[in-house]
């Protein structure tokens, strides 16, 4: 690694309302996909982190789970992962979406938010489809609650904002020497990176037919002797008669599935990959302490 001059290295907190586009945002500042984007909220299960590079500053981005009234054990884990990452950040970063505004989310966002020590930040997402006077109305309302330092209005999806963003956010950050190599864009390993990818795409292909109560393990993650990547991965689901559903007719659905995360993963990893799925019931997966370590969240009571 280059020597970098008068490094800089901070973390941000990238908080928001389940599906206000926390994913997408993060894949734009590091400049390639990391962060698992879906149309279904609440995907994204661990800290994962994007790194994002401007000039001499690192800037860790935590894009932490949305943050919302958990119920289940699986749902706290992702909160209490959510504010452990806001704790160490240099800046908090609020994403709103101005069109779904999700109030009774972003409500108790606005009011934990309010004391916070840190230096926060608002945006406001999908500039290229909100209405300009209630968008600024909006952006109005929030700095009267909260004592925001900046306010960006962005397209995440267009990446119309993000640039002068980006340069707002490495001025904030710390001196301090880089915490990863230059070239390592997530610290999620490859084999997290994996299941998060066929998990997304378990999401993609099959939208409302299966319930948020799937998880995807690794179980073996191995380079063969050709360069190529062998990876075998269970499809957790909770109930028996959940089972032809991931199958689909003659096994294609699983099949189309695969095929999916195996082309994303061998263009990100830029090796060829052996994929093979294969789906096991298990009733009280979320439960389990044992799965909740290998999908990367700490058990929480």
């Amino acid at each position: 690694m280059s020597e970098i001059e008068n490094p800089k290295c901070g973390v941000v907190a990238v908080l928001g309302a389940p599906n206000a586009g926390k994913s997408t945002l993060v894949n734009q500042l590091v400049g390639q996909k990391v962060a698992i984007t879906s149309a279904k909220a609440q995907t994204t299960r661990a800290r994962m982190l994007g790194i994002a590079l401007h000039d001499n500053v690192q800037m860790i981005l935590v894009d932490t789970p949305g943050i919302f009234a958990p119920k289940r054990r699986l749902d706290r884990a992702m909160v209490s992962a959510a504010w452990e990452g806001a704790e160490a950040a240099d800046a908090v970063l609020l994403l709103v979406d101005p069109i779904k505004q999700r109030r009774h989310e972003l409500e108790p966002l606005i009011e934990s938010l309010k004391d916070r020590p840190e230096r926060k930040i608002l945006v406001l997402n999908k500039v290229d489809r909100a209405k300009k006077e209630p968008l600024l109305e909006l952006a109005q309302e929030l700095t009267s609650k909260v004592d925001f330092a900046e306010v960006f209005f962005v397209s995440a999806l267009t990446g119309d904002g993000v640039p002068e963003m980006k340069e707002a956010l490495a001025g904030m950050m710390p001196d301090g020497v880089w915490h990863y190599p230059e070239d390592q864009v997530s610290d999620a390993s490859e084999r997290l990176l994996a299941t998060e990818i066929t998990r997304e795409q378990l999401y993609q292909q099959l939208h409302e037919e299966l319930p948020y109560d799937s998880a995807v393990r690794p179980e073996l993650y191995q380079h063969r002797p050709d360069g190529s990547l062998e990876i075998h991965q269970q499809i957790v689901i909770a109930r028996e008669s959940q089972r032809p559903i991931v199958l689909g007719k003659g096994g294609q659905r699983i099949k189309a599935i695969g095929e999916a995360a195996r082309k994303e993963l061998s263009e990100i990893l830029g090796v060829k990959v052996h994929l093979f799925l294969h789906v096991k019931v298990e009733e009280n997966w979320a439960e389990s302490k044992e799965l909740f370590e290998e999908i990367g969240l700490d058990w929480v009571r």
